[in-house]
């Protein structure tokens, strides 16, 4: 192989032979040199893209991890969400339970309507102090303790009205009050008076009340019977003992619907009037004992417990 080189001052030109060693050279010069620079780029492109391609997996995971958290901070909402929610269904069944307790209580005290209206919502009112934005999660478990502590604090003060509420109705239902009749007058008094057999003056140790055979004879009190049948004098005659020292007697009965040991309730029917004994009528008659002692029904008939 020759190569000629020429001269651009003189217009020389001069060759030079070349043996094949050389010529090996000088083609692994010109076809090394594209080769190796592609080489080169390829490395250089090659790691640019490793490069990108631990990027792109590398923002994946930090996007997978980030919606595993939104999915976590998702449940943990719920949850409270659900707890709050529980929480308030549980205040909610304390307000009814409270509500019906008032509006027994106002039932029992006989109060005026509107003073205990448990059936409306509580009035409120102020100033308003400026907007509000919502409430953060601390507030509103702040507002839900507040509401716990004024519902527990009520129902407190609820029972203890109904415990004396209840004292009151068993202190009413215990106290001899009231006439043993429903329909009749009152025919003979307590004290002397002149004796409807013979005509002299003698002790009357009751009321005697006047009425229809058959009508209804009632409890004055609640108590239990301690006495029911013939006793000599009164024919069929009641004995009910109501505690704390009352007896109440009812006497001359056409029948006793009760027996000893039945406990009765205030304006029971205990018997029905009649003229048994020694009697010159239809008429009960009615005694009242306390601590042993007869005392004068009229003023029991009248009295009023409050």
């Amino acid at each position: 192989m020759n190569i000629i080189f020429i001269s651009n001052r003189d217009g020389k030109s001069r060759s030079v032979s070349l043996n094949n060693w050389a010529k090996v050279l000088l083609s692994v010069c010109l076809l090394g040199l594209p080769v190796g620079g592609g080489v080169l780029l390829g490395m250089q492109f090659g790691g640019d893209q490793s490069d990108l391609v631990s990027s792109i997996e590398l923002m994946k995971r930090e996007l997978a991890h980030q919606q595993s958290e939104l999915e976590a901070g998702r449940v943990e909402a719920r949850q409270k969400v659900e707890a709050l929610t529980l929480k308030l269904a549980a205040m909610q069944a304390r307000l009814v339970r409270i509500d019906a307790l008032g509006e027994r209580l106002t039932d029992m005290a006989s109060l005026d309507d509107g003073e205990f209206d448990f059936s409306q919502q509580s009035a409120l009112g102020g100033p308003e102090q400026g907007q509000v934005g919502l409430l953060a999660h601390s507030d509103l478990q702040q507002l839900y303790a507040q509401l716990d502590k004024q519902l527990a604090s009520r129902e407190s003060q609820l029972g203890i009205l109904e415990s004396l509420m209840v004292d009151r109705k068993l202190k009413q239902e215990s106290s001899v009050t009231g006439r043993p009749i429903h329909k009749g007058w009152m025919s003979s008094r307590y004290g002397y008076r002149t004796d409807p057999f013979h005509g002299r003056r003698s002790w009357h140790n009751g009321v005697d009340f006047a009425g229809k055979e058959g009508a209804s004879i009632v409890a004055v009190a609640s108590g239990v019977v301690t006495w029911a049948g013939d006793k000599q004098g009164y024919g069929q005659m009641i004995e009910l003992d109501h505690g704390e020292g009352y007896i109440t007697r009812y006497a001359h009965n056409k029948k006793n619907l009760v027996s000893v040991g039945d406990a009765v309730k205030k304006g029971e029917v205990i018997g029905l009037m009649g003229s048994s004994g020694r009697s010159t009528g239809p008429h009960v008659h009615f005694e009242v004992y306390k601590n042993g002692r007869s005392v004068d029904p009229a003023s029991y008939i009248r009295r009023t417990i409050r």
